[in-house]
């Protein structure tokens, strides 16, 4: 298991989280339950998969997988790729808490791709 998980991010989110401390993330993520996260190597694809059409600033968040224990939970979504989703305790669906926000980065996208250090 990695260290980090991630978590992208619209600026109203990212602004919300930093001024609240804590969000439940989008309509997505209250209708799953869960927060929807994506290991590094599928933040790529999911960049591509939902948001290549996305009109509003996307910041890259980088998460200590650490900090959110037991709440998070790896699912296999397809039959072939396994993804993080953060519960919370006895799934009880928490906040996603700031403090393990390890790093956020703001995401470019130059000819079709998405960019930040967070992806070199």
């Amino acid at each position: 298991m990695s260290d980090f998980v991630y978590r992208i991010s619209t600026a109203k989110e990212w602004e919300a989280l930093q001024s609240d401390g804590s969000i439940f993330g989008g309509e997505l993520d209250k209708s799953s339950g869960f927060i929807h996260l994506s290991k590094l190597d599928q933040v790529r694809s999911t960049l591509e998969n939902f948001f290549l059409n996305s009109k509003v600033e996307l910041y890259l968040l980088q998460i200590d997988a650490k900090k959110l224990g037991d709440g998070l939970v790896y699912e296999n979504v397809d039959g072939v790729n396994s993804f993080p989703h953060f519960y919370g305790p006895s799934r009880s669906f928490v906040p996603l808490p700031l403090d393990a926000v390890a790093k956020a980065e703001k995401l470019t996208l130059s000819n079709g791709r998405f960019n930040c250090s967070l992806l070199d």
